[in-house]
């Protein structure tokens, strides 16, 4: 038992509970007001809902943990069909929300199928480039059929329309499609087609409202009471809260001034609360989770774990670059939310999934350091099998 307990990554045990928890507090902060009055529910409706996701989510990462993660790359091709029947089901039977048909209504929650899908992709993907090692450099046979997939479910996302969501699981797939070995002119041209098709479709995508949310990211002043109003208030409460903050629930942007303020704009609030001392160890414990999963990522000896350890790693810190660059009006508001930080019952649960899965392979990575009784050296794993990846995923940490 101890020697189980030894193979632990605590690094990714503590930062995403610490995270969550955290988290918790914060929205129940930011929602103790909001929520009454947007929604009439209880001041403690979402924290109680996060908390149970919170119990329902550590269990299921304690117990991927412990499964060993190549039974996942089994169930890729059950995942494909699962993602596939979803994405389907929410053109007849989704329900809308902020112009979106995007999620199911299931009564007891709200379940939202893209979050599965980052998982699901990252998995298909890492277990399909994997096998393909040993012809990686064919273009046709090893680079292109994955392709087709995985344009098919963004094409389904962005026909609910989910423009965010979408954005978010073509860069994870592009992260693990880039570190998977295939030669740097495949590289090239899979990104010159991506921009054609991306040129030809953005003016059936462009709509006066997406036009305005980038206005009021970057001109948020000429309409401060319309496109600009809710970057505005974010500047606001990030300008108030200073180096320490106001204080735990002495925010005043979150009352009505802020909007989704414990979801979207979460560090914002923190900002106000906590102020550059609370933005600091969020990102910061943010940044542990993700390094530590490169880190794993490079030292695992497994294609198909080495691919999943980055693809998860990659989901994690471009979820949290778009949500951050919203808030600070680098990016255009899209709806992506704090990863762990966030409220969102299926966005936690399949994050601490995916987090178990990472810690699994972390857990294999120094179970096989220990029988060889010492890591694995850089220039051994070099000359393995699968040199490809490892050079893929350093060049990308990089």
């Amino acid at each position: 038992m101890i020697r189980q307990l030894k193979t632990y990554d605590f690094s990714l045990l503590f930062a995403p509970i610490a995270l969550v928890a955290f988290g918790t507090v914060m929205i129940y902060s930011a929602s103790m007001v909001y929520g009454p009055v947007r929604f009439g529910v209880s001041s403690d409706h979402f924290l109680m809902k996060q908390l149970q996701w919170f119990v329902v989510g550590l269990f299921f990462m304690l117990g991927t943990s412990l499964i060993p993660y190549r039974h996942w790359q089994r169930l890729s091709k059950l995942s494909v069909l699962m993602m596939l029947i979803m994405l389907a089901g929410l053109f007849f039977f989704g329900t809308e929300r902020n112009n979106a048909v995007s999620w199911y209504d299931l009564k007891v929650m709200m379940f939202q199928p893209a979050e599965f899908v980052k998982i699901g992709l990252i998995t298909y993907l890492a277990s399909v480039y994997a096998k393909k090692q040993s012809y990686i450099s064919d273009f046709s046979k090893a680079v292109v059929p994955p392709l087709v997939l995985t344009t098919l479910i963004l094409v389904m996302i962005v026909l609910q329309p989910d423009i965010g969501s979408a954005a978010v699981i073509g860069l994870i797939a592009s992260v693990v499609i880039i570190t998977s070995g295939i030669k740097w002119k495949h590289i090239a041209i899979l990104i010159t087609v991506a921009a054609l098709l991306i040129a030809i479709g953005a003016p059936q995508m462009v709509t006066d409202e997406r036009l305005e949310r980038f206005s009021g990211a970057y001109q948020p002043f000429d309409s401060p009471d319309d496109q600009g109003y809710h970057l505005i208030q974010s500047y606001v409460a990030i300008g108030t809260g200073g180096v320490l903050g106001e204080g735990i629930g002495q925010g005043v942007q979150k009352l009505g001034y802020l909007p989704e303020p414990h979801t979207d704009f979460i560090m914002a609030v923190i900002a106000e609360e906590l102020g550059f001392i609370g933005v600091s160890i969020t990102i910061g414990l943010l940044g542990l989770i993700v390094l530590r999963g490169l880190y794993i990522s490079s030292r695992c000896r497994d294609a198909f774990g080495a691919l999943m350890a980055i693809g998860i790693s990659s989901m994690i810190a471009i979820q949290a670059a778009i949500n951050l660059g919203a808030m600070s009006g680098l990016l255009p508001i899209t709806g992506v939310t704090l990863p762990f930080v966030s409220y969102g019952g299926s966005s936690l649960l399949f994050l601490m999934i995916a987090v178990g899965i990472l810690n699994n392979i972390a857990r294999t990575v120094k179970q096989k350091e220990q029988e060889d009784g010492e890591e694995i050296p850089i220039e051994e794993m070099e000359s393995s099998k699968n040199q490809r990846i490892n050079r893929g995923v350093r060049s990308w940490q990089n």
